[in-house]
């Protein structure tokens, strides 16, 4: 579906350049707002659902707490950014979609999955929603370690958001322009 991915290659590419305007040390840098955490490791857990995905085309299995956990992608700016490119030309080179299998598990003294049947462009949509996520959760963090970088307006904000906020606007709400800073649809 051509939306989705024109979607998820928008947002790769804005994360793309939020990240080639950090410097190396912003991006370890652990933010006290975001509990010790660092945009590196947003950005990396960002990437390795979407390996999960790409791994779950080859399998027909698609499951999220399988991740590497790559701590490389987490303290090298330049391995993020290639491998955001990876994921970008992966999801541009899916032409239709294809039945998997999610397996998850939600108990926390086992491993025992169950699996729910789903599709490549049900997970891409799932993956683009984490990917806003993480990406509002790297605007707060920004703002902590890294307040040099100006960040567009709609950086981590939801699509829905975005129309939400245009058609407060349209009806005459002027305030609504730095909306993104205090509230969520």
């Amino acid at each position: 579906m051509l939306q989705l991915t024109k979607a998820c290659e928008l947002l790769l590419h804005e994360l793309v350049w939020v990240i080639s305007a950090v410097t190396d040390k912003d991006f370890c840098t652990p933010s006290t707002v975001l509990g010790g955490s660092t945009i590196g490791q947003h950005v990396r857990h960002t990437i390795e659902f979407f390996h999960c995905l790409e791994k779950g085309m080859r399998t027909g299995v698609v499951n999220y707490d399988s991740r590497e956990h790559n701590r490389k992608l987490e303290i090298d700016r330049s391995l993020s950014i290639n491998a955001l490119g990876e994921v970008e030309r992966f999801v541009g080179s899916v032409q239709e979609d294809v039945n998997l299998t999610l397996e998850v598990g939600y108990g926390r003294d086992s491993d025992n999955t169950c699996s729910i049947s789903t599709s490549f462009h049900r997970e891409l949509a799932y993956n683009i929603e984490h990917l806003v996520h993480h990406m509002a959760i790297v605007r707060i963090g920004l703002r902590d370690v890294a307040t040099h970088v100006r960040l567009p307006a709609d950086f981590g904000v939801a699509a829905s958001t975005m129309r939400y906020r245009s058609a407060l606007h349209e009806s005459g709400f002027s305030n609504v322009g730095n909306i993104a800073d205090h509230q969520v649809d």
